[in-house]
C-alpha cells in the first residue's frame, strides 16, 4: 500500500511539473531578436511591450507595440491579425509579460516568444532604445 501511494504522488507530481511547463512561453534571446528583425526576408515579427505607456515612451524596442498588461484582453482586435505571427512579448522584468502571454496563449496565439532579461536585460546589454526624439 505504501509503494501504491508513493507512486500515486509521483505521478501527481509529474503530471503538475508537466503541465506548468507546457503552458511557459519559450524564450528568446536578445541576439536572437536582433537577427530575426534584421533578417532580409524577415518572417512577420511583432515585438510586444507591456509596460504603461510612461514607461514606454521613456524608451523602448524599435517597432515595438505598446499594450500594457492590464489592456491586453479588451485590446486584442489589434493583435488578432498577427495570431500566427511570431510575437516577442516583453515588459521591465518579467512578471507582466507573463499575465500577458497567458491572456494571449488563452485566446490562440501560439507563436509566442518572451523576451528573455525583458527591457532590464536589453539595457544591460546596451542595445538600441528609442526614445521620443532619439535613438540610442
Amino acid at each position: 500500500m505504501k509503494t501504491f501511494n508513493q507512486l500515486c504522488v509521483f505521478m501527481l507530481v509529474l503530471i503538475f511539473t508537466t503541465s506548468i511547463q507546457a503552458n511557459e512561453t519559450k524564450t528568446i534571446s536578445a541576439q536572437q531578436l536582433l537577427s530575426i528583425a534584421n533578417a532580409p526576408k524577415a518572417a512577420p515579427l511583432i515585438i510586444l511591450d507591456v509596460r504603461s505607456e510612461q514607461e514606454f515612451n521613456a524608451g523602448h524596442i524599435a517597432n515595438a507595440i505598446n499594450i500594457p498588461h492590464n489592456e491586453v484582453e479588451k485590446r486584442l482586435n489589434e493583435l488578432s491579425m498577427h495570431q500566427d505571427s511570431l510575437i516577442v512579448v516583453h515588459c521591465r522584468s518579467g512578471r507582466r509579460a507573463q499575465i500577458a502571454e497567458a491572456i494571449l496563449t488563452k485566446h490562440g496565439f501560439s507563436q509566442l516568444r518572451h523576451l528573455s532579461g525583458d527591457f532590464n536585460g536589453w539595457q544591460a546589454d546596451d542595445l538600441p532604445v528609442v526614445t521620443e526624439n532619439t535613438q540610442r
